[in-house]
């Protein structure tokens, strides 16, 4: 078909999730957009007017196009409002992991090239302490915005680089253009992976990409007009699923909540009325099993999205009988989070409960606005069997892959070797297409020629009574190469052997497949809550060999 017209001033502009902001502004106007504790709460034309000045600041500060502009923060009001002010002034958001160390932090700023960091008032010693290290290396170090407890004025001033956040906000001109990406491929933001590995990489969202993630995320996750979001999942990661600008695109609420405790979470669902909140299995785990008294009765059923390690099924049926609704979804930092999700049918809601968890807990197929994706053998990159036994490794493709790994050419190939983006995550998928993990491709325990999904090992320790959270890693045997090692926390006033944890794993499992070996200690954790493996395979390798 010819003379089609493609027109920046009448039908072409590029994807951008910050468009939502500006019609958030205009179509919900008056609806309260974020609530943080009892001082800060701003509409939707008050936080697009916020945003809008924040942005005219960083560019009066210098922050031009493609420049990295940090985040040190909790889940404060100001995480919100930077996920748009950054990008509408050009420039891409970089949020960092509050529980790195200041060793950690000043080498990805360093990497990132950060000009300016934006710092909770509470990790201020923290910040200072990887901008001390960076001047020490003769490094020059980004200008820093300290984040006060709420929207008053925080006086103390660290050095002449540094500013308060609510007084440069307040210097922004509420006239500014916005720079809008010239290229939806344009970086919006780029997230270091969360530290389940020991060296992060920096993954580079483009803004085409957290669109559609966006809009998918929402979707999946049932929202509808005007959500109230509860904010348990860190914003800083993965940009908070993509919700912070996804709330935008529907008039929802922020509810931020700064300290994730089961108390906090049935109280602000109680007082605010919440529809939804996301969290790893471990915010599950510890919901189900806190005392009745930090309990509230929940004012309706609650949508909690849960993603990471695979929650076990009896984790799923307890939360369901507190009265949440939950949607089990699977991805990687490196698909802007969520990428599949366990799509209910309603044919299953005829089924014994103990099968209906099982089909709950699986990863389930691709949302709405990912291309591809399927379980490959990773050598000849086809397919596997539809037998829900062949296990193979979970590929991507389409728009919602990241970019490529920040100044890592290398890294970005091995990645997309073969035309997919390779997650590292072993499954396996069943005749009706959905997908199942197995265990990441470095967590299998091969035992005497024998592939142990620990993930199936942990499901039968959460079964025990006693058993508050677990991991399994591998343990060096010299007679059968490797053998299953648990590391587990038991719930308070439990008593138990490893032995009995042994024996449970026998009876429940194929002899092969249980534990020798039984841990008792608290489970080293990232500040998503997600469990390092990689820490517990370095201490179960110090144990030694078994025999």
């Amino acid at each position: 078909m010819e003379g089609l017209l493609k027109c920046s001033a009448v039908n072409y502009v590029p994807l951008t999730p910050i468009s939502f902001l500006e019609r958030a502004a205009n179509a919900f106007r008056g609806r309260t957009s974020i609530i943080d504790g009892t001082s800060v709460k701003y509409n939707w034309e008050e936080t697009y007017d916020r945003c809008i000045k924040l942005a005219s600041a960083l560019s009066e500060l210098g922050i031009s196009r493609g420049d990295m502009v940090a985040t040190l923060a909790r889940n404060v009001y100001a995480m919100q409002e930077l996920h748009f002010a950054v990008p509408m002034a050009g420039a891409v958001i970089c949020t960092l992991n509050t529980r790195h160390d200041s060793a950690m932090l000043s080498v990805l700023l360093k990497h990132s090239e950060t000009k300016v960091i934006f710092v909770d008032q509470h990790l201020l010693q923290l910040a200072q302490g990887a901008l001390d290290i960076l001047a020490n290396e003769k490094v020059t170090p980004p200008l820093l915005v300290v984040i006060s407890e709420s929207n008053n004025s925080y006086h103390t001033i660290v050095n002449s680089n540094s500013y308060e956040y609510e007084s440069l906000l307040e210097s922004g001109n509420s006239e500014f253009s916005v720079r809008w990406p010239t290229s939806e491929f344009d970086p919006i933001s780029v997230n270091y992976t969360s530290g389940t590995t020991s060296q992060p990489k920096g993954v580079v969202y483009s803004h085409r990409g957290a669109y559609l993630n966006t809009i998918a995320t929402f979707l999946l996750h049932e929202m509808s007009s005007w959500p109230v979001y509860l904010w348990t999942v860190p914003t800083f990661h993965c940009n908070g699923w993509c919700l912070t600008w996804g709330l935008a695109a529907l008039g929802g609420t922020s509810i931020c909540l700064r300290q994730v405790y089961p108390k906090n979470i049935f109280e602000n669902i109680a007082e605010h009325k919440v529809t939804h909140m996301s969290g790893a299995p471990t915010v599950l785990n510890m919901l189900v099993n806190s005392p009745v008294s930090d309990r509230k009765p929940l004012p309706h059923s609650v949508n909690i999205m849960t993603g990471g390690s695979p929650p076990p099924p009896q984790i799923i049926s307890k939360m369901e009988e507190l009265g949440f609704r939950v949607h089990h979804l699977y991805g990687l930092t490196e698909t802007y989070g969520p990428g599949t999700y366990c799509l209910w049918r309603p044919e299953w809601d005829s089924l014994p409960p103990n099968e209906k968890y099982k089909l709950r807990a699986r990863q389930g197929v691709q949302h709405l606005c990912s291309e591809a994706v399927d379980v490959m053998d990773p050598l000849t990159m086809e397919k596997v069997p539809e037998d829900g036994k062949t296990i193979g490794e979970i590929m991507f493709r389409g728009n919602t892959v990241m970019s490529e790994y920040l100044k890592d050419e290398e890294a970005t190939k091995e990645a997309f070797k073969g035309g997919w983006f390779h997650s590292g995550d072993l499954a396996v998928k069943h005749p009706d297409g959905y997908i199942e993990v197995k265990d990441r491709l470095k967590d299998i325990v091969i035992s005497g020629g024998e592939n142990i999904s620990t993930v199936e090992v942990e499901r039968v320790l959460y079964s025990h009574p006693a058993v508050f959270e677990t991991a399994v890693v591998a343990r060096p045997d010299n007679h059968w190469g490797q053998t299953p090692c648990a590391f587990v926390k038991l719930k308070d006033g439990s008593n138990v052997s490893d032995q009995e944890i042994i024996n449970f794993c026998r009876d429940n499992l194929p002899h092969y497949m249980a534990p020798r070996t039984v841990i008792f200690q608290d489970l080293p954790k990232t500040s998503t809550g997600k469990i390092q493996k990689f820490i517990l395979r370095e201490k179960a390798r110090a144990l030694g060999s078994l025999c």
